[in-house]
């Protein structure tokens, strides 16, 4: 057809995609159905050349075989064991118990907790919903305003997104060619600065707005300090020193994330079993858990594989790539426009969707475009690297993730919240915990420091 540009098919790829998925389809099938359909519209224009998908298989046997995405279901594994053995809700409830005299001390407890089980469990869905039943009832029963007992608890579940060891920071080291080591010892500081933003807005508002997070009234406190501190040493000790162990295996380049992530997954299971709370449904349980997660991220990586070789194959990544690299204002506007769509994208999916959707697109223009900024100003010296980018991209994830109205953080909670918390609580909640996270975010983006901080992991 003359006049006819077939790298136009790609972005019309997009445009469908997006549309199935609106229909409810399933992600995975969604990006396989749009590939097939528009390959064979690629053969019928003699755009596309089949020859491409024949490199499938080794495609497919390659990722299968690459030792990176073998940390994702011992992380997984590790976490929901401690779910489900006990050992998390008792570790909130301790914790809680030695902050409860403070105002807000709940409310600190869950920030807490949340920056804790987010180094073990690794997503985001589990931690809510978790600490949801856990403390939410408990934040409530003693007079929290809604407003702050629901904000914390998302703002705080969604950590998982950035604390490491975080299933998006594995991902994303996989898309960005950059070690985990790195990503991981990138992402302590951006994600303490979250934590920390939401304890002391907690705290601030507890002390400035009396009587809306009151203390915990002397009647439900622990009175006896010997018994707390023994539960303290078995409740609290224990996890914290794990998730020391495993991420200072890691920083110190003693054993890979996927070792790491295996020693882990012993380290719950010995916890369990040290606490009897070890039993064949809590293991049945777990293993079942880490299945279905791992097999959804896979089969979307295999469908998402199709999608880019049909992509590819039309040029289509090529007319984005020529777009995002030819921006007016160079490195600053892709920046801010890269921002854009992962926290659009970040709305309306998951990570692991935004992953192979968004990043094999953008993460080449980014290396062109901040190999194009070094020439001019040596930007790389300052700490403005891939490395850099990724955790800005991770920080924009969690973001998209509290945000209103359809922030998929927002619904985790309200599938457990009580009858008396409506969803325009929860929405509305979550705009101060938004606006922190913003905050961290354009700090991050200004000050590249806060990733560098750390020194760099040798291993890949």
């Amino acid at each position: 057809m003359q006049g006819f540009n077939p790298q136009w098919l790609g972005i019309l790829m997009f445009v469908g995609f997006f549309f199935m998925l609106l229909t409810g389809y399933p992600v995975a099938f969604s990006f396989a159905g749009t590939a097939i359909v528009f390959g064979l519209i690629g053969l019928a224009f003699n755009a596309f050349n089949f020859n491409l998908l024949l490199t499938l298989p080794n495609s497919w046997f390659g990722i299968m075989s690459d030792s990176t995405l073998l940390a994702i279901p011992f992380f997984i594994f590790m976490g929901s064991l401690l779910e489900r053995s006990g050992l998390a809700e008792e570790l909130l409830e301790t914790v809680g118990q030695l902050m409860g005299g403070l105002k807000g001390g709940i409310a600190l407890a869950v920030v807490v907790v949340g920056t804790l089980l987010a180094a073990t469990t690794g997503v985001v869905a589990a931690t809510i919903i978790a600490m949801g039943l856990i403390s939410l009832p408990t934040m409530l029963k003693y007079g929290y305003n809604k407003g702050l007992a629901t904000g914390v608890i998302i703002s705080s579940g969604t950590l998982a997104q950035m604390i490491p060891p975080s299933i998006v920071l594995i991902l994303l080291s996989d898309q960005f060619g950059v070690s985990i080591g790195d990503l991981f010892a990138g992402a302590i500081i951006p994600g303490l600065m979250l934590a920390g933003g939401y304890a002391i807005y907690a705290l601030a508002l507890a002390y400035l707005k009396p009587g809306s997070a009151p203390a915990l009234p002397p009647e439900a406190r622990i009175a006896d300090s010997k018994l707390l501190l023994k539960r303290t040493l078995r409740a609290f000790v224990p996890p914290l020193g794990l998730i020391l162990a495993v991420l200072g295996t890691i920083f110190a380049g003693l054993a890979t994330p996927s070792e790491a992530g295996a020693f882990g997954a012993i380290g719950a299971t010995l916890l369990a079993l040290a606490n009897r709370r070890l039993s064949r449904k809590v293991i049945a349980e777990s293993a079942l858990a880490t299945a279905k997660t791992t097999g959804l991220v896979l089969m979307i990586l295999f469908a998402s594989t199709l999608f880019s070789k049909v992509l590819y194959g039309l040029r289509g990544d090529m007319l984005i790539g020529q777009w995002l690299t030819n921006l007016p204002g160079g490195f600053w506007t892709f920046v801010i426009v890269a921002n854009i769509i992962v926290f659009l994208l970040g709305i309306f999916l998951e990570f692991p969707e935004i992953t192979y959707i968004a990043m094999p697109l953008l993460v080449p223009a980014a290396e062109r475009v901040l190999n194009a900024a070094n020439e001019l100003g040596a930007f790389s010296e300052i700490g403005y690297t891939m490395v850099w980018f990724a955790i800005v991209v991770a920080i924009n994830l969690q973001t998209a993730f509290i945000s209103p109205p359809v922030g998929f953080s927002l619904f985790y909670l309200q599938s457990v919240a009580p009858k008396e918390i409506s969803t325009s609580d929860i929405h509305r909640s979550a705009i101060p915990f938004l606006l922190i996270q913003l905050l961290v975010l354009v700090i991050v983006i200004l000050f590249p420091e806060t990733v560098n901080f750390l020194p760099r992991v040798a291993f890949q």
